[in-house]
């Protein structure tokens, strides 16, 4: 009678645990929960991101299961991943330099599609023109529960920003070069003493940061500061659902449900986003940033 050989199962990986918390291209900084830390080759299109939960196995990195990753898409339409397993996503602006249209709502939506709450950091609180912008941002983003004005220069308002970070998890920074995010870091945990610096001639922040990097706060919580791009497209998102997410459309959808459950909200009859802007409950500008995002994913969608 011939033997009937049973497979056994595959043991699971075993190794050391660890959390990414800077990435340098070809390289990864793992820290373990003793505080110790290691440095990790990896391949340049890895996918290892900061804030990912990693096992250690041999030579290699087993990446754990992720809660969610944000994501954003390119100037050359490339998916680029920002980071892994967050709970909060702060957007840095400042008076200056100025946030261009449509990034402050760009982030909003990734970060509601990766089901990561959104809220907004102003920087500079310092200078003059700062209520101004508060004001502006509180009547553009009502939905949008939380905004902190601080200074990384006179320490104003950081009091705040470090009870919330503690009470929230992880947070992530991102924002234009120049806004203040790594100053912000610097503020919050001395350190990091990650590199700043100042505008140039054209109003525009110079890059300094080139990687992600992860800190745990002494008043508890996390906080990652990303390298400064002035867009953030969103990726985890679809054309039918972009309005759900997208500042100031979003509430009148669900107020006033338009005629079809797939409006696209351009010239489809008994549309509310259309009235909206008619009657001036929405803005032209704020319109015509949705229109944008929708034709880019439209676009990205027909290609595939």
């Amino acid at each position: 009678m011939a033997r009937i050989k049973i497979k056994s199962k595959q043991a699971p990986l075993s190794g050391k645990e660890g959390l990414i918390v800077s990435h340098f291209g070809v390289a990864v900084l793992v820290r373990f929960a003793d505080g110790s830390e290691e440095r990790v080759k990896v391949k340049r299109n890895s996918g290892h991101v900061v804030g990912d939960l990693v096992l250690i196995v041999g030579e290699r990195l087993q990446r754990l299961s992720r809660r969610n990753v944000l994501r954003r898409r390119d100037p050359f339409a490339k998916e680029r991943i920002i980071a892994a397993n967050l709970d909060v996503l702060a957007i840095v602006v400042a008076p200056r330099p100025q946030t261009p249209a449509g990034f402050l709502e760009r982030a909003v939506v990734a970060a509601r599609a990766a089901g990561i709450e959104p809220c907004l950091v102003v920087n500079k609180s310092d200078l003059a023109a700062v209520e101004v912008l508060r004001h502006q941002l509180g009547d553009d983003f009502p939905a949008v529960a939380r905004m902190f004005a601080v200074s990384a220069h006179t320490g104003a308002g950081l009091d705040q920003l470090r009870k919330f970070i503690a009470s929230s998890g992880r947070i992530a920074f991102v924002g234009v070069s120049g806004a203040g995010k790594s100053s912000i870091m610097n503020a919050l945990h001395p350190q990091a003493k990650l590199e700043t610096g100042g505008l140039n001639d054209a109003d525009h922040g110079c890059h300094t940061t080139s990687f992600s990097t992860l800190v745990t706060l002494a008043s508890g919580g996390e906080v990652v500061d990303t390298p400064g791009f002035r867009d953030l497209a969103p990726v985890d998102v679809s054309c039918e659902d972009l309005a759900h997410w997208y500042p100031g459309l979003m509430s009148i959808i669900e107020q006033h449900p338009c005629r079809f459950r797939n409006c696209s909200h351009r010239q489809e009859p008994g549309c509310s986003v259309k009235k909206a802007v008619t009657d001036g409950r929405l803005s032209q500008q704020r319109y015509d940033l949705y229109l944008h995002t929708l034709d880019e994913l439209e676009a990205l969608e027909s290609r595939c």
